[in-house]
């Protein structure tokens, strides 16, 4: 067995799971919260409507609703009591842009969250162009306290696409904010988005390698969903959108792994639409078979993480 697997626990890239038992010793759940935030592509101050894939809810549709946070803590542990029976947790802020209000607001939010004993890591999903500097200050201060994430929806490095989907801020600012997160201590996971309009297989394995290159510690692989109430939905109903076939999907993030070098945690290999709301493509419903099949495509081409770089010579 290869080494890196054998490091891996058997798997052919570093999971989440896997960085998890070596940091803490056992497995972590989120729980997933509502910081009662909203997102300056949202409220006017750079545009309205957010990006073009996005929900009502703000990638925030698993979040618990948004009440005082010992009431959200209370029922977000009740969604995963059955699967779950450890004490300790990641405090997820996942809805829209969590660092989008002044920072004594934010040290009211999330101070108490990080000195609770249940909760292991502070997870703070944002964007780049919110992380002003008594914000990194703050983020500093938390960070000596417990490790904390800093997740950052970059999507793609390509600013046509950028544009296209009304991102808001140039790749510079994202380049920025991972060198200044990890001068304060705090971990950045880099979202991006397989199958957003026009971008080739090329453009998007550019991106997977320039988030590999850049520092982030870890990577969320996201398949671009068509939502109902989305502008992306109108531009799907048009005909002017062509999503990804499952195959498609399977083999690039098996490319993706292979190009990512070994210390990046693969945190996500695909998301889950809210199936209420998904239009396409539907395959992705069945989230268990689409990781089946990377798991397929790795054994079957030999691939684990940061193998075709090295066969590259890189």
């Amino acid at each position: 067995m290869d080494t890196n697997i054998q490091h891996w626990n058997g798997r052919r890239y570093y999971s989440l799971d896997c960085y998890l038992k070596q940091r803490f010793g056992e497995k972590l759940y989120k729980l997933s919260l509502n910081g009662g935030m909203t997102c300056p592509n949202r409220d006017g101050t750079l545009s309205t409507g957010g990006c073009i894939f996005c929900s009502e809810g703000g990638s925030g549709e698993f979040s618990a609703p948004c009440t005082d946070t010992e009431t959200q803590i209370r029922y977000a542990k009740s969604l995963v009591s059955r699967k779950f029976t450890g004490n300790r947790y990641i405090a997820y802020f996942q809805a829209y842009t969590n660092t989008y209000a002044p920072a004594e607001y934010l040290r009211n939010l999330f101070m108490p969250i990080i000195q609770r004993k249940d909760i292991a890591v502070l997870s703070i999903a944002t964007r780049p162009d919110c992380l002003e500097d008594d914000k990194l200050a703050l983020l500093e201060e938390l960070a000596d306290i417990k490790p904390v994430w800093v997740e950052l929806g970059l999507q793609t490095i390509h600013e046509p696409t950028a544009q296209l989907i009304n991102r808001g801020y140039s790749l510079p600012c994202y380049d920025k904010a991972v060198g200044n997160l990890k001068q304060i201590g705090a971990q950045v996971i880099t979202h991006i988005i397989l199958g957003l309009p026009h971008e080739s297989r090329e453009d998007m394995l550019a991106t997977a390698d320039y988030v590999g290159n850049i520092g982030t510690d870890g990577i969320k692989i996201q398949l671009l969903h068509v939502l109902q109430h989305t502008r992306l939905a109108e531009l799907y109903q048009k005909g002017e959108l062509d999503v990804l076939s499952e195959s498609e999907y399977v083999s690039l993030t098996a490319d993706i792994i292979g190009i990512l070098p070994e210390n990046v945690v693969i945190h996500r290999l695909t998301g889950d639409g809210d199936r209420h709301l998904l239009i396409a493509p539907r395959w992705s419903g069945d989230k268990r078979r689409v990781l089946n099949q990377i798991s397929h495509q790795l054994k079957t081409r030999n691939i684990y993480q940061g193998s075709l770089r090295k066969r590259k010579g890189e």
